[in-house]
């Protein structure tokens, strides 16, 4: 069953930080038997802080998640091409995921965050020069996929002579994150599509005024269902207190140690304000009309804690009856 609702899909988030590798697939599986059309799953080297605990590598889980699945579109949300990995290994590898699940997987592509990448030792760059950085690395994975045998000199990365054998019959769309109107002009110029965590309408005009307006805009609403408000913001401020940082320090902090100590000061309020708590599915119905006011036509939603079967049943009994009721239409 795929879900549109008045041209907004509702997709399901993958958090690789929380969950460990064989549960992930396993999550996959049952977004698929609920009747989610799509899924975004996070690309980390670490988690945010300790207590989520995990952080497998997202190449070997699309792997996994494509034999698991038949339906499921799934892309990641986001990955980083620019000093962890090089943009020649993302066009390899995302070639050969989209050639074991045809036409179900997307290249979601971000300037990521100092805590992942570096830990080759690479200084983290100002955000100027990741978003030059960014622009490269798209033009080197879109070279690769070309086929044939390819070069690339560039001002940040080379490539030599490489040729990928193993290419899809239909290329992967690639996505582009933005958390600001800058950065969603990039995505514009860039992409196929754009990823925001935020319901914000100057996002989505800065997009569309560059290249195809109505190409696909995914929103992130991350919840944290439970039986109770109170049990909802005891889990969410325990394992995702990074919701309640601002400013740029989650793209700056190398460590999840920096994590922990940031958000110290950080309370139950502060995580609740974007987190979404408790087993009433009227706040859940609210923060997805958000998205679509402002302009998103998909919203992937993003459970906190271990209790995923628990959304899940939440998800098919309470809140798709509430979109429907709301008079939005749903496909199957």
């Amino acid at each position: 069953m795929s879900i549109a609702i008045n041209r907004l899909n509702i997709g399901y988030a993958i958090s690789s930080e929380e969950h460990p590798p064989r549960d992930i697939v396993r999550h996959a599986q049952r977004a698929e038997e609920v009747g989610f059309g799509y899924a975004l799953v996070s690309d980390h080297f670490h988690p945010w802080v300790d207590r989520q605990g995990h952080s497998p590598f997202v190449w070997s889980l699309l792997g996994a998640i494509a034999h698991a699945t038949e339906r499921l579109h799934i892309g990641t949300g986001v990955t980083c091409p620019l000093i962890r990995t090089h943009p020649a290994i993302i066009a390899h590898a995302a070639a050969t995921v989209a050639a074991m699940m045809p036409g179900r997987f997307f290249l979601g592509l971000g300037t990521g965050e100092n805590l992942n990448e570096h830990i080759l030792g690479d200084p983290w760059p100002a955000y100027a020069i990741r978003h030059e950085m960014l622009e490269e690395a798209v033009q080197v994975i879109r070279l690769l996929w070309r086929g044939g045998l390819q070069s690339h000199y560039g001002r940040y990365y080379t490539v030599e002579n490489a040729r990928l054998y193993t290419l899809p019959e239909q290329l992967p769309p690639i996505m582009i994150a933005a958390s600001g109107p800058k950065s969603a002009e990039a995505a514009g110029q860039l992409g196929d599509g754009l990823i925001s965590t935020s319901p914000e309408a100057s996002l989505v005009e800065a997009f569309r005024r560059h290249g195809q307006p109505n190409r696909p805009r995914y929103g992130k609403l991350t919840v944290c269902w439970a039986e109770d408000v109170v049990s909802a913001r005891r889990m969410a401020h325990r394992i995702w207190p990074n919701a309640g940082l601002k400013g740029e320090l989650s793209q700056e902090l190398p460590l999840p140690r920096h994590f922990e100590q940031a958000t110290q000061t950080v309370r139950e309020e502060d995580v609740a304000e974007s987190v979404i708590c408790g087993d009433d599915p009227q706040p859940y119905f609210e923060g997805i009309q958000a998205y679509a006011e402002a302009g998103f036509d998909h919203v992937y939603i993003h459970q906190v804690g271990p209790d995923q079967e628990g959304f899940f049943r939440f998800f098919q009994a309470q809140l798709l009856p509430i979109l429907q009721r709301e008079g939005l239409s749903v496909t199957v």
